[in-house]
């Protein structure tokens, strides 16, 4: 059987209309509701479980743990009122230049 094409905006679609949604029913709602904090701390176990799985080489844990980090992904932009266009906009500008010019030519705190 083929796999299912699903795209990050359906996705992103997804966390939006579950972001409205009531916390008994939304996973989504409850994640945003504990606020922006909570979200990143999500965000963060999140990506390390996915460098976890990326060390040990298990294909199936590394797609899986992908795809709960980019829904947390989405779950912090929306909870920080940030479209995912924005994200590709940045990402877009960014094309023009390799990886190393544009890490340059980013400001230094």
């Amino acid at each position: 059987m083929a796999a299912q094409t699903y795209t990050l905006h359906e996705l992103a679609a997804r966390v939006k209309e579950r972001a409205s949604a009531s916390a008994e029913t939304s996973y989504t709602r409850r994640l945003i509701e504990k606020g922006v904090t909570h979200c990143a701390k999500k965000l963060g176990e999140e990506a390390v479980e996915m460098a976890l799985a990326a060390v040990a080489e298990d294909r199936q844990r590394v797609i899986a743990e992908a795809a709960d980090l980019l829904y947390h992904v989405l779950v912090v932009l929306e909870a920080r009122g940030i479209a995912l266009a924005e994200v590709e906009a940045a990402l877009g500008r960014r094309t023009g230049m390799s990886g190393i010019e544009e890490k340059a030519s980013r400001p230094r705190d």
